[in-house]
């Protein structure tokens, strides 16, 4: 019997315990693995680097905050939602591939994008295309919406160039009782955008503009240009430009020595304009959409709550800069959540027509009854604007725009 093999002998009960052990194991892998596959992923294109990176933090923490915010509420649709960022360096040929990536690779649910407007407007064709809603936090030209498709998955929750220059132009003559503006315009399709709007908004007020200058995104002098104006008559600027360029401006307002008062689009709030156009800085007005300062709501509380706790830098909301960028994100993901919701699913054509569902949504910069219809792409308007300016690095609220 030594050289004999032994019979293997397993007890009936031992199998059961041991098969039962393997069929578990198996399908806690499988469910693991389903629910890490199982997000609903939201992607974001937004410059991550660069002069204007500082507004693509607010961006991420603005939909940071509210994703965990629906996450510790059970999720959308029993699923938890997922941030995907990529770093369109605010190149437009970058901005489209990143969208590509995120549409074709990540399979995401909807794309948040969109701080520079050439960039905007490179991705809307795509996004049409490929049928899968892209929610817009920062970008302001008016075409980015209203683009002309006939199919349109287009949508926005922030300022729009033509309300923000009519805004502009009453903010001027109620402040600085203008009657010959000079306006200084980035030389993109931003500036051409901006152009038309203030344009229409002088021509509506019976103001026949000083002159129309232009510069590029790379200039670092501006004087001639501004000298054009100062000799034409102008007694107010209006400027439109990002933060390296409307930089350039105020520094070549200081060796000018000319100090007209300057209304901005938001332009100075994407980054490090202070560091950037020196002291001066504080003399550019410009508009936003939120502000952390005053009384705020108790969605305003929470978040600012929130933020504190998740970011070592923010102590209190004059930490908070771009505030426009952590309101206009939070409110994007929230709006976008509430149409996953409303539609069921994640398919692009049902999230769009669930972006047309919505009914109530408790935002930071407001309450959101129907924002969007077909012809109605845009949630905000122009009551919703704000004045501010910066004070050292941080953006403080001026006037509200009534």
């Amino acid at each position: 019997m030594s050289n004999m093999e032994m019979p293997s002998i397993c007890h009936p009960h031992r199998r059961r315990f041991f098969h039962g052990l393997a069929a578990g194991a198996a399908l806690l892998l499988v469910s693991t693995a389903a629910y890490a596959a199982d997000p609903i992923k939201i992607g974001l294109v937004t410059a991550l680097s660069g002069q204007s990176a500082r507004a693509g933090e607010a961006l991420t923490r603005g939909a940071t905050i509210a994703i965990e915010e629906i996450n510790k509420q059970g999720g959308v649709l029993g699923r938890q939602l997922e941030l995907v960022r990529r770093d369109d360096e605010s190149n437009p040929a970058k901005g489209l591939i990143a969208a590509r990536e995120l549409v074709q690779r990540e399979k995401v649910a909807a794309v948040l994008g969109g701080l520079d407007t050439p960039v905007a407007l490179a991705i809307v064709p795509f996004m049409n295309s490929a049928k899968v809603p892209f929610v817009d936090p920062w970008a302001a030209g008016t075409a980015i919406t209203h683009n002309g498709a006939a199919d349109n998955y287009i949508f926005r929750v922030s300022a729009m160039d033509s309300e923000v220059d009519k805004a502009i132009v009453q903010y001027a003559i109620k402040h600085h009782n203008a009657k010959k503006p000079g306006l200084i315009l980035v030389n993109n399709p931003w500036g051409e955008s901006n152009e038309h709007g203030l344009r229409d908004a002088l021509k509506a007020a019976n103001i026949t503009p000083a002159g129309i200058e232009k510069f590029q995104d790379n200039d670092v002098d501006v004087v001639p240009q501004l000298t054009r104006l100062k000799s034409a008559g102008a007694d107010v600027l209006f400027l439109v430009g990002n933060v390296g360029p409307s930089s350039q401006v105020v520094k070549s307002l200081d060796r000018m020595g000319w100090m007209p008062p300057i209304v901005s689009h938001w332009g100075p709030a994407g980054g490090r304009f202070t560091e950037l156009a020196g002291p001066s800085a504080k003399n550019v007005i410009f508009v936003q959409t939120y502000s952390f300062f005053g009384k705020l709501s108790p969605v305003g509380e929470k978040v600012l709550a929130a933020l504190k706790a998740k970011y070592s830098d923010i102590k209190g909301p004059e930490d908070i800069t771009p505030a426009v960028g952590v309101a206009n994100a939070y409110d994007s993901v929230r709006l976008v959540a509430a149409a996953i919701a409303k539609a069921g699913k994640t398919d692009g054509p049902a999230v769009r027509d669930g972006m047309f569902g919505i009914d109530k949504v408790e935002g930071l910069i407001k309450t959101y009854n129907k924002p969007f219809a077909k012809d109605r792409p845009d949630a905000l308007a122009g009551d919703d604007y704000i004045w501010t300016r910066f004070e050292g690095n941080h953006i403080m609220p001026v006037v509200a725009q009534k």
